[in-house]
């Protein structure tokens, strides 16, 4: 558990807690429409939206992470793998945590879908 919340930091708390709220409510959403159904077209829509805003905003980290790495290296004037190592954890991280988050989500909306197809 200390690793996962380790790699959570390498990301950059500011972009990969915020996808974590994010999967938070997806779930969320999911449990609240699968046990209580509802108005299915709006959950399913805004299950969308909000994935599609994680997998943005885990970009928006992976720019974030260059421009780190690449002010590191103009501010030592040499280019060092381990300069380089945080700015790219936080490139890869945020983009990687937001990937996984929509690809949940899409499985919960399939899961939504074919359950109400059953009905």
């Amino acid at each position: 558990m200390t690793e996962l919340i380790g790699k959570f930091n390498d990301g950059g708390p500011i972009f990969t807690y915020p996808i974590l709220i994010f999967l938070l409510t997806i779930i969320a959403l999911f449990i609240l429409e699968f046990f209580k159904p509802g108005d299915r077209d709006k959950t399913v829509s805004l299950i969308k939206h909000i994935s599609w805003l994680a997998v943005a905003w885990g970009f928006l980290g992976r720019t974030f992470g260059l421009i780190k790495a690449f002010d590191l290296v103009a501010a030592q004037g040499e280019l060092t793998p381990r300069l380089l190592a945080g700015g790219l954890k936080m490139a890869l991280v945020d983009p990687l945590f937001g990937i996984f988050v929509f690809i949940v989500a899409r499985v919960l909306i399939i899961t939504l879908v074919a359950a109400q197809k059953k009905n």
